[in-house]
């Protein structure tokens, strides 16, 4: 792997943190060719859509205040798992996001 692969999957997990599932999933269809971008994109992709989901279950739970409290516990987990993700693809390591759901494989 090269430096640019690392440099693709850095900027995947950051543009995650801003615009959520829309980065990996285009680097999932564009970058069919390079496994370690590829990689990275589906771990993004797949702790994106787990964040979706935990937002709108945090929102129906809002009614009854457990949701408010869920809200900023996501975020933070989101930027913690984002970051982490960066840093292990500056190593050039694979990252497997912890309490994802992975629906692509």
């Amino acid at each position: 792997m090269d430096q640019d692969s690392k440099n693709i999957a850095i900027l995947n997990w950051v543009l995650t943190i801003f615009f959520g599932f829309i980065p990996g999933l285009v680097l999932y269809l564009v970058k069919t060719d390079d496994a370690y971008i590829k990689g990275h994109a589906i771990e993004a992709l797949n702790w994106s859509i787990t964040a979706i989901i935990g937002y709108a279950i945090a929102t129906v739970l809002s009614f009854i205040v457990i949701g408010i409290f869920l809200f900023p516990v996501i975020g933070i987990c989101h930027l913690i798992f984002c970051i982490m993700g960066a840093i292990a693809g500056s190593k050039g390591e694979d990252f497997k996001t912890p309490f994802a759901i992975r629906l692509i494989k």
